[in-house]
C-alpha cells in the first residue's frame, strides 16, 4: 500500500509533464528553431468597442493592447510586454511579432499562439528571436458586458490574464 501512494504522485507528475509536451501542432515552430526562455505574464488585455467590417450594424469588442509584465522562473520580474506586440527584456532588449496561428485554449481564456519575430533589437534575452508561443493561457477574454454596441463604439475595456511566453531561436 505504501508503494502506490508514492507512484500516484509520479504519476501525476508525469501526465501533466506530459500534457504540457503535447503542444498543438498549429503553433509549433517550424523545425530548426530552439526554445531558449520561458517568461509568465500576469496583466491587462484591452479590448475596443469597434464596428465589425463586414456586417453592417454589427458591433464587438476587439483586441487593442496588452499590458503585461514578464516573470522568470524565480518569480523574478524580467521584462514587460505591450503594444506592438513588443515584449522588452529588462536587459533592454526587443522583439516585436506577427501573428501566425492560434489554437483553442480552455473555456475562458485567450487562445494560445504562434508569432513570428520580427525585428529585435538590442543585445540580450530577445536578440535573434525567431519566434514566440503563448501557452497555459488563463483569462484575459473580451468581457460579455458591457455589451458593444453602436452607443459605446470607441470605448475600452480591461481583461486581466496570464499566460506563459516560451521565446524561440534557431539551433
Amino acid at each position: 500500500m505504501k508503494t502506490s501512494i508514492k507512484v500516484l504522485p509520479l504519476i501525476a507528475a508525469l501526465t501533466a509533464v506530459s500534457a504540457f509536451a503535447q503542444t498543438p501542432a498549429e503553433i509549433t515552430p517550424p523545425a530548426g528553431n530552439k526554445a531558449v526562455l520561458t517568461l509568465s505574464a500576469t496583466g491587462m488585455l484591452t479590448y475596443e468597442c469597434k464596428a465589425v467590417a463586414d456586417k453592417p450594424g454589427s458591433f464587438a469588442w476587439t483586441f487593442a493592447s496588452p499590458d503585461a509584465k514578464l516573470f522568470d522562473a524565480n518569480k523574478k520580474e524580467a521584462g514587460k510586454y505591450y503594444a506592438g506586440p513588443t515584449w522588452e527584456a529588462t536587459d533592454g532588449s526587443k522583439v516585436t511579432g506577427k501573428q501566425l496561428a492560434v489554437s483553442p485554449s480552455v473555456a475562458g481564456a485567450i487562445p494560445l499562439q504562434l508569432v513570428q519575430a520580427a525585428p529585435t533589437t538590442g543585445k540580450g534575452a530577445m536578440a535573434d528571436v525567431t519566434y514566440i508561443q503563448r501557452l497555459k493561457t488563463v483569462g484575459g477574454v473580451a468581457p460579455a458586458t458591457p455589451a458593444c454596441t453602436a452607443a459605446n463604439v470607441a470605448a475600452k475595456t480591461t481583461a486581466g490574464y496570464s499566460a506563459d511566453y516560451v521565446f524561440f531561436k534557431k539551433g
